[in-house]
């Protein structure tokens, strides 16, 4: 099975910092852009920040110069790292894969994972 799986989210006060994984396994051969979305507790979805294959990263207004989407080599490993956290910033926080390729599995178009919980307290 190919999954996405994000982990450190948690409870920190305003003005901290998280960082975010999110993780692909299952044999994984290469992964294409990978998204982050974050999902307000009552409201929709919506996109925080994309990296590309390449490298290329984009950003949601609201966190332009407070978020930064990184990538291991492999990107078997798409981080978000958060810092100068606002009580608005809580949310559960998804990634998504565009496309996965497993060795094991072939491939995954549009891949989520479960999401991680952020809790900024004020």
């Amino acid at each position: 099975q190919v999954q996405l799986v994000e982990s450190g989210g948690g409870l920190v006060q305003a003005g901290g910092s998280l960082r975010l994984s999110c993780t692909a396994s299952g044999s994984i051969l290469g992964i294409g852009s990978v998204a982050w979305y974050r999902q307000p507790a009552g409201n929709e979805r919506e996109l925080v920040a994309v990296i590309s294959s390449g490298g290329s990263s984009d950003y949601q207004d609201s966190v332009k110069g407070r978020f930064t989407i990184s990538r291991n080599n492999a990107m078997t490993t798409v981080y978000l790292q958060m810092n100068s956290l606002e009580p608005k910033d809580t949310a559960v926080y998804y990634c998504k894969a565009d496309l996965v390729k497993s060795e094991r599995y072939g491939y995954y178009y549009g891949l989520w994972g479960q999401g991680t919980q952020v809790t900024v307290s004020s």
